[in-house]
C-alpha cells in the first residue's frame, strides 16, 4: 500500500468489497472512490462531519481562495486533519493557463506546509466562463502540458469531450475529470453517452466531476464504469450535509459494485422469473 507516513487510509467503509477494490491514481492507492470538496459548508464542524460520514479519502481545496482568505475559506486548510485525508489542491478561480500554473505551484507548497511533503497532485481548472463555469479546453491543455513537465500529477476538469480526454491523457495527465453537468447545477449526468466513450477509451482513471445532485445520480455515474466521483455542492448544500455525505458514499459504493457485478441485458419483452414447466394444473 503506497501512502505517506502522515496519511493513512480511513477505516469507515462498510463492506469487504470496498476494501478489496482499490482505486489508484499516480501510484497512490485508496479504498474510497468518492472525492469531496471543502467549500459551501455552513461551518467547519459540519464540513468535517460530512466528509467523515462520506468515507472519502481525498478532499479538494481551492488554493486561490485559501491563499486570499476569501469569505468562508479563512482557516480552511487548518480545519481538516490532513493525516486522515489526501489533499487535492485545485486551481478554482483561474481564468487562464498561466494563472492555473502559478496557483498549482502554490498548492504544492501548501501541501508541504500541511505535512504532505510528497503530494504533487493538482486538480486543474481553467474557467474563463463565469456564467456557466464551463472549462476552457485550450487553456486546460496548455496548463496541463506545463504542469506535467514540472512533475505534477494533473487531474484536469473538462467538458465530456472524448477527443479532449484522450489528448490530456497523451499529455500525461493521471486522470480525466469530465463534468456530468455544470458545477453546482444539480442537473445530474447530462452527458452519459460521451462519458461512456471516455471510459471505454481511457487508460487512466475517469472521475465524474460536477453536476451530481442526488445519490441515484452518483450511483448511475459509477454504473457507467466511472472510476470515481467528485461531489461537493450536493453534500455541502443539502438540508443535512452529514446524512447526504453518508448517502453519497453508499451510492458510490453501490454503483461500483453494480458495475462490477454486470447488469442484465435490456430486452424489449418480458422474461418470466420462474420456469414455465412443471406448473400445478
Amino acid at each position: 500500500m503506497i501512502a505517506p507516513s502522515s496519511f493513512t487510509l480511513s477505516a469507515n467503509h462498510p463492506s469487504e468489497q470496498s476494501c478489496n477494490d482499490i482505486f489508484e491514481i499516480a501510484g497512490r492507492k485508496f479504498r474510497s472512490r468518492l472525492m469531496t470538496g471543502s467549500g459551501k459548508y455552513a461551518n467547519f464542524d459540519v464540513m468535517r462531519q460530512a466528509i467523515a460520514a462520506s468515507g472519502c479519502e481525498i478532499v479538494t481545496v481551492a488554493v486561490r481562495r485559501v491563499q486570499t482568505n476569501a469569505a468562508g475559506h479563512e482557516g480552511l486548510a487548518e480545519a481538516i486533519d490532513w493525516s486522515k485525508y489526501w489533499l487535492l489542491p485545485n486551481t478554482a478561480g483561474c481564468q487562464t493557463a498561466d494563472e492555473a500554473v502559478r496557483v498549482a505551484r502554490l498548492g504544492r507548497e501548501m501541501a508541504k506546509i500541511l505535512g504532505q511533503e510528497d503530494n504533487n497532485f493538482v486538480k486543474l481548472e481553467v474557467i474563463p466562463d463565469l456564467k456557466y463555469l464551463l472549462p476552457d479546453p485550450l487553456g486546460t491543455c496548455k496548463a496541463a502540458e506545463q504542469l506535467v513537465k514540472e512533475g505534477f500529477a494533473v487531474l484536469p476538469y473538462i467538458n465530456a469531450d472524448p477527443r479532449l480526454a484522450k489528448t490530456l491523457e497523451e499529455i500525461g495527465c493521471v486522470t480525466v475529470m469530465p463534468l456530468g453537468s455544470p458545477i453546482g447545477s444539480g442537473q445530474g449526468i447530462n452527458n452519459a453517452a460521451n462519458i461512456r466513450i471516455i471510459i471505454e477509451e481511457a487508460k487512466v482513471p475517469v472521475v465524474v466531476d460536477a453536476g451530481i445532485g442526488v445519490p441515484s445520480e452518483a450511483a448511475a455515474a459509477m454504473e457507467l464504469g466511472a472510476d470515481a466521483l467528485l461531489i461537493n455542492t450536493a453534500i455541502a448544500c443539502a438540508n443535512d450535509p452529514v446524512a447526504m455525505g453518508r448517502a453519497m458514499g453508499m451510492a458510490c459504493e453501490a454503483g461500483r459494485t453494480a458495475y462490477l457485478s454486470g447488469r442484465i441485458p435490456v430486452k424489449a419483452y418480458a422474461s418470466a422469473s420462474s420456469p414455465l414447466t412443471g406448473l400445478i394444473k
